[in-house]
């Protein structure tokens, strides 16, 4: 057989028998060619055209919105006098506009002084291109306040639509650089030209091989879907490179499926802990099951929370959600789950899972970081303050009622030992959660936070723990109390980094040692009069005992009547 006959048929009874797989790859490639060179030809001529005027179309639009925001805006400014902030919900209002990397939007004089700038890049202080201000004022002069323009920014070439603002007596303007904008387009080209001479090559030589090719994909989806039951955990399946049929039609409908797991996945650790998550998973069921561990608990509540949600109303919930982004990230730092939250209070759990750190000095470090993160908050409302005051802003007793609102104080309470942890309910509605008289007993010791004026109280047991592995913390015992509820008597701590104890309050710590232990054996006049001499806040609470008559049969631990 020649050649010839090997690649188009042999002939049989005078008549060639040409084979579907030459006929494949003839008309495969021969469609291929004309559809791709044609739209890329039709695409390469219409779609520069098209785009600009679409763009042109956006950007009317574009700067229409931001010409009436900005009319807005300069109302709220008449009302408040407050330029910079004005200009700035301008800015931020216009950024959301702004697709490009260099898009931008501005306002300018005659001169080029800029009133404002958005932009993805560092904003500008001064428009310097003269012959576009040169072209902005010949027709202001011919009462012409809107139009096209091309600029320079940065030795970049831009082109815009410029709008007169009269309330503002600023010309605003929108514009798209133009290297950006045709980026694309070019890239188009020389991708579909590339893709072109690439298939047109492979199917040219490799045609004959098109229905393996086809089938090449389902040896890949059949490998990954084996991977995935090994490992337990949902892929996608690389499928750069199919074509659309049948095959590739399954590996999307199974990375679909992949996805939307995933997504629900994503969405279920956000409402249950992440080892009920993990187990979930791997177990492909939840059971209605617990155990008892020993485990450190977290408690923190916010202070004077009542008088915020008053202050603030519905704003509370913006808030809240700031205060918790900055509570969470700490406690899943340490290894921490969050086992409940219930309005301003949180309780978060530490050693479900097997970590070489100690729980206890997990969550002292969470409570120390909660306290950064509000102290934070405190300085940076503060700061604010500080400007408007600065500027001759005199606040009003509603400004001053939402700053001292959003000040926010946090209690924290950290106890830890044998408690129950698992899962309770039924197989229709269940819950996660953690049961023990620790439990309360953090909660308990948040709430002692406000009557020793300290801003976190742990237990003898996180104390005795944490000090095994770290010697980081310094532990003021506090007090012996009766917690209400309960009828055996604790010692209570206040922990303090080592580092953040100078002369002077190490003297005053000693002080009221010395104090405490008086009161301890009932020395009630003596230990006042040490008290009295501590300017300490959390001295304030044993003044105001020590000012009444000592309970009969003292025994040095105090109980106490409120949680």
């Amino acid at each position: 057989m020649s050649r010839l006959d090997k690649v188009l048929g042999e002939k049989v009874l005078g008549v060639r028998v040409t084979p579907l797989t030459f006929k494949i790859v003839v008309i495969f490639v021969l469609l291929l060619l004309v559809s791709n060179f044609s739209s890329n030809y039709i695409n390469l001529t219409l779609n520069r055209g098209q785009q600009l005027k679409l763009m042109n179309q956006l950007l009317v639009k574009d700067l229409k919105e931001l010409h009436i925001f900005a009319m807005n805006q300069y109302e709220i400014y008449f009302f408040n006098q407050d330029l910079e902030g004005t200009l700035q919900v301008i800015v931020d209002n216009a950024k959301k506009q702004l697709n490009g990397e260099k898009s931008l939007a501005f306002g300018i004089g005659e001169n080029g002084q800029v009133l404002f700038w958005a932009s993805k890049g560092e904003p500008q202080t001064e428009f310097k291109d003269i012959e576009a201000l040169k072209q902005i004022k010949q027709n202001w002069d011919n009462r012409i306040t809107e139009g096209t323009i091309e600029f320079t920014i940065n030795s970049e070439e831009y082109f815009g639509i410029y709008k007169y603002h009269p309330r503002w007596e600023r010309f605003i303007i929108r514009g798209e650089e133009k290297n950006e904008f045709y980026k694309e387009t070019q890239l188009i080209f020389i991708n579909i030209s590339i893709i072109i001479v690439f298939l047109t090559i492979v199917c040219a030589t490799l045609g004959v091989y098109l229905i393996q090719r086809i089938l090449r994909f389902v040896k890949i989806i059949t490998h990954a879907i084996m991977e995935m039951q090994k490992s337990n955990k949902m892929e996608l399946i690389n499928l750069e490179g199919a074509t659309p049929d049948e095959i590739t039609y399954l590996g999307a409908a199974l990375n679909a499926t992949s996805s939307t797991i995933d997504t629900l996945m994503n969405i279920f650790k956000k409402f249950v802990t992440k080892d009920v998550a993990l187990k979930a998973y791997e177990e492909k069921q939840i059971r209605l099951e617990g155990s008892k561990n020993q485990l450190t608990i977290l408690f923190s509540d916010i202070k004077s929370f009542t008088f915020i949600t008053e202050a603030l109303g519905t704003e509370i919930i913006q808030l809240l959600n700031k205060h918790y982004d900055n509570t969470f990230r700490p406690i899943h730092d340490n290894d921490g789950i969050i086992g409940s939250i219930i309005g301003d209070a949180l309780l978060a759990v530490f050693g479900t899972y097997h970590s070489n750190e100690n729980k206890s000095l997990q969550a002292l470090k969470s409570g120390f970081a909660i306290q950064e993160a509000t102290q934070s908050l405190r300085e940076e409302m503060h700061k604010i303050r500080e400007e408007l005051e600065s500027s001759g802003h005199i606040l009003n007793d509603i400004e001053e009622k939402v700053f001292h609102a959003v000040s926010l104080e946090v209690g924290v309470g950290i106890d830890g030992g044998e408690v129950f942890y698992g899962n309770i309910g039924s197989f229709t509605r269940m819950t996660n959660t953690v049961i023990g008289d620790n439990v309360n007993s953090s909660s308990r010791l948040e709430g002692l936070t406000r009557i020793y004026k300290v801003p976190i109280i742990c237990s003898e047991y996180v104390k005795e723990e944490v000090e095994k592995n770290s010697k980081k913390y310094h532990f003021v015992e506090l007090d012996q109390v009766f917690v209400k509820g309960k009828t055996e008597g604790k010692k209570i701590f206040w922990p303090l980094l080592k580092k953040d104890i100078d002369n002077e309050l190490k003297a005053k710590i000693e002080k009221f040692e010395h104090a405490r232990d008086l009161y301890y054996k009932g020395e009630w006049q003596e230990s006042s009069v040490r008290f009295r001499e501590i300017n300490l806040p959390l001295c304030d609470e044993f003044k105001i005992r020590l000012s009444q008559d000592r309970p009969q049969n003292w025994s040095g631990v105090w109980s106490m009547k409120t949680k």
